[in-house]
Formats: structure tokens, C-alpha cells, sequence
């Protein structure tokens, strides 16, 4: 009798003990399995990250290596000269970056107090049942191609600037305010979400203290969204800096350096659009490809400038919180 109690004091031990045991197993199983699961995913998303970067070098990379006939027989010359001459092979790119720089930052002063100003409506002051229509016809203008707005350019635009004293029509000025109503929807859209993002205690401890709703905008609501809004014309620049098509057609692609921005000018992207296919030699090649490294490397460079405006502006609202 006393063995069968043994048994059976054993069987019950055994009955109690092993769900315990196996329960213990299998959760060290399921966490063994957990962790493999978040060493697998994060190792897969870092080779996500890590290939932006890499296709960025590879393009670099390219750029470089087919632009160094031009890079090696005309060094840092290459962005002073203002000689562009296939026939005697001498290439200069300072015409191209000097259109680009001033058909861009023409298009900023025009597009960013319009857009910003159409932001501001939106957002503070326009209903809602006329607020999102609208901002939705913004968003449609940004998805328009660029040929469109060159064809527009070309018959309105240009018949514009003819009649107000431009001698051809096009030139740098044309392609800027061309430029401007391309970018605008950029600086509007992404200002109107930044402005939404205010907290609403913002508004309500302005307009507490007997403020006005313009007192309350500039005062409470623009320099805490101030990051956002910098990040938004930054980010219409670097489309203006790069956009091809509609500143090829306006801009009247003369590789000179004029003072009047009634004059025809050139860019870096227009130059590589309209002489790529008749580059028939060589170093003719180079020189439009070390054109475009060199459009990349501004347009990193204008990017990285942006992050770090953008960084120390919302340090100040941090301390000023």
C-alpha cells in the first residue's frame, strides 16, 4: 500500500510540476523566437538605410567617373570660365550655374510670400467647407507635369513678358516667375500641414490675452512652426534648382552672363536636356556630366544647409518653451 502511495504521490507531482515545466519551455521558446524576429526585421531595415546611402555613392561615383576627361583638362576653371564652346572643345560652366542661381531664388521671392500667405488662409482664417477644396487644388497644381507649365509658359507667359518691356519674351526673369507658380503649391501645402500642427493652446493663450487673430498668427502660431516652414522652402528650392523642362522653354538657352534678367540665360539641368544627344565626342560628354555632378552635389549641399537651419531654429523654440 505504502509503494502504490509512492507511485501515486509521484504521478500527482508530476501532474502538477509538468505544466509548469512545459509552460516555462515553450515562453523561453516564444521569447528566443521574439528575439529573432526583432534582430531579423532591424537588420533588414538598416540594409534599407543603408542602401539609400549606397545608391547615393553609386551615383556620385558614376557622375565622377564619367566626367573626368573634362575634370582633368580643366580643374576648378571649369566653374569660372564662361566659355562654352563645342566646336573648339573649351567648356565653361559659369553661365549655367549663374542661370540657375538667379532663375531660382527669383522664383523664392516670388513664391514664398504667396504661398505662405495662401498657407495662412488656409489654415487660420479660411472655413473648412472652403479650406480643403482649395487645398486640394493646390496639391492638383504640384502633380501637373512640367511640360505643361512650359507649354504655358511659352504661350502666355512669354506674350506677357513681351508686352511689360522683356526684348524677347524669354530670359531669366520668365523662367523665374514660371519657376514660382511651380513651387508655390510645394511652400502651400506642406506650410498648411506644419500650421495644423500648432496646438490649439497656442491660439487660445494669444487670443486670451486680447489678442487679435493676426496678433495671434504672427506672434503665436508662425515662430512655432517656423522649422516646418523653412523645411518647406528649402524643399521648393531644391525642386526650382533642379526642374528641366518648363525653364528649358522659357528661359531662352543662351550660355551668356547678363546683368538684366530681361536677358535670355541658361541652367545646368536645361544644358544637359538640350545638348546631351549632340555631344559626339568624348569630352564634349564629360563636360555635361560634370555639369550634373556638380548640380548634384549643390542640390546636397542646399539640403544639408535646410536640415541644419531647421535643427537650430527648433532648438530656439525648445529654449524659448
Amino acid at each position: 500500500m505504502a509503494k502504490t502511495k509512492s507511485i501515486a504521490g509521484i504521478l500527482g507531482e508530476a501532474r502538477r510540476h509538468l505544466p509548469r515545466a512545459f509552460g516555462s519551455i515553450l515562453a523561453q521558446g516564444s521569447k528566443t523566437g521574439l528575439r529573432f524576429g526583432d534582430r531579423l526585421f532591424r537588420r533588414l531595415t538598416l540594409a534599407f538605410a543603408f542602401s539609400i546611402v549606397a545608391l547615393t555613392l553609386l551615383i556620385a561615383y558614376e557622375l565622377y567617373r564619367n566626367s573626368v576627361l573634362s575634370i582633368g583638362k580643366f580643374g576648378w576653371g571649369f566653374f569660372w570660365s564662361s566659355t562654352w564652346d563645342p566646336v573648339f572643345q573649351n567648356f565653361g560652366a559659369l553661365p549655367f550655374l549663374y542661370g540657375t542661381l538667379v532663375t531660382s531664388f527669383v522664383a523664392l521671392a516670388i513664391s514664398t510670400p504667396v504661398g505662405l500667405g495662401v498657407a495662412i488662409f488656409l489654415s487660420e482664417l479660411a472655413p473648412r467647407w472652403l479650406s480643403d477644396p482649395i487645398a486640394f487644388l493646390v496639391e492638383l497644381l504640384a502633380a501637373i507635369p512640367s511640360v505643361l507649365y512650359g507649354l504655358i509658359g511659352i504661350f502666355v507667359l512669354v506674350p506677357i513678358m513681351r508686352s511689360l518691356g522683356a526684348p524677347y519674351g524669354v530670359g531669366m526673369l520668365t523662367a523665374g516667375v514660371l519657376l514660382a507658380v511651380m513651387i508655390v503649391p510645394f511652400i502651400t501645402s506642406i506650410s498648411r500641414e506644419v500650421l495644423m500642427a500648432v496646438p490649439q493652446a497656442q491660439r487660445e493663450a494669444a487670443l486670451s490675452l486680447g489678442a487679435t487673430k493676426w496678433e495671434m498668427t504672427w506672434m503665436a502660431v508662425l515662430p512655432y512652426a517656423r522649422s516646418g516652414i523653412v523645411g518647406a522652402i528649402f524643399l521648393a528650392l531644391a525642386r526650382a534648382l533642379g526642374e528641366t523642362m518648363a525653364v528649358t522653354m522659357v528661359i531662352g538657352n543662351r550660355p551668356e552672363i547678363k546683368l538684366s534678367f530681361l536677358e535670355p540665360g541658361y541652367t545646368m539641368a536645361a544644358v544637359i536636356a538640350n545638348e546631351f544627344t549632340e555631344a559626339t565626342y568624348d569630352l564634349y560628354i564629360n563636360a555635361l556630366v560634370e555639369v550634373g555632378l556638380f548640380l548634384f552635389a549643390v542640390t546636397i549641399v542646399v539640403n544639408a544647409l535646410a536640415r541644419l537651419l531647421i535643427l537650430s531654429v527648433a532648438k530656439k523654440v525648445e529654449v524659448r518653451e
